[in-house]
């Protein structure tokens, strides 16, 4: 038997979050071996763990996966979340190329310059009710399925609820207009599996503050 997957990043949300809900809502248990310091860093870059350098790294079914969208594509299909054909995948990576290119904006709201940030804020929240949240109301609208794509759950499904919690801690009010969208929030986060990621103690991770920020500068590197 397989053991348990093993994140490899720091810890923080970044770019494994998205790997944490789709393993969690899947129902995999997984370790986290966090990254504490450049060091650790160097080490796993040095033993030949990380193909390109960077993290984050997945260990799985004897492989050490980096790139954050092949680990999902991996893990959306072994555990049956990626559709049933060709043209369903195709609508699953439509959809979840949506979700990423939001969530990089609030992914990278933190690195924003002070005097920058309010411009950045309302930039984020006119394309969310603008552009991204009526794109994905105006698809289950069109279908009337509790589901994106083929009337079942996908990683696009997940992707996207976890999106809104992120919609949503950046100003609630912006899912208002968009009942089909909380619906499938609510019904999302009441999968047993992901119930369960979604209280405390649970593995998922707080929202970047100022501490973990300056750690993730010390480890990586950046400004």
């Amino acid at each position: 038997m397989a053991g348990k997957p093993i994140l490899h990043y720091f810890n923080g949300r970044g770019r494994m979050e998205c790997i944490r809900w789709l393993l969690a809502a899947a129902g995999v248990e997984f370790e986290e071996k966090f990254i504490e310091n450049p060091n650790d860093l160097n080490k796993l870059t040095n033993d030949g763990s990380l193909l390109f350098q960077q993290v984050p790294m997945v260990e799985i079914d004897g492989m050490k996966l980096v790139q954050t969208r092949a680990i999902l594509n991996y893990i959306a299909t072994k555990y049956n979340l990626y559709g049933k054909d060709a043209k369903e995948r195709a609508l699953i990576d439509m959809y979840t190329e949506g979700v990423a290119d939001l969530g990089e904006m609030i992914l990278l709201l933190p690195l924003c310059p002070p005097n920058e940030k309010d411009a950045k804020v309302a930039s984020i929240k006119e394309k969310s009710t603008n552009r991204y949240l009526p794109a994905f109301e105006k698809v289950l609208k069109s279908h009337g399925q509790d589901y994106l794509v083929g009337n079942k759950l996908s990683r696009a499904d997940i992707q996207l609820v976890e999106l809104l919690y992120y919609v949503e801690e950046l100003d609630p009010s912006l899912l208002a207009n968009f009942p089909l969208l909380k619906a499938l929030k609510t019904r999302v986060s009441n999968l047993p599996t992901v119930k369960k990621f979604l209280q405390p103690g649970s593995q998922r991770k707080p929202p970047t503050d100022e501490e973990s920020l300056e750690k993730a500068r010390r480890i990586f590197k950046f400004k």
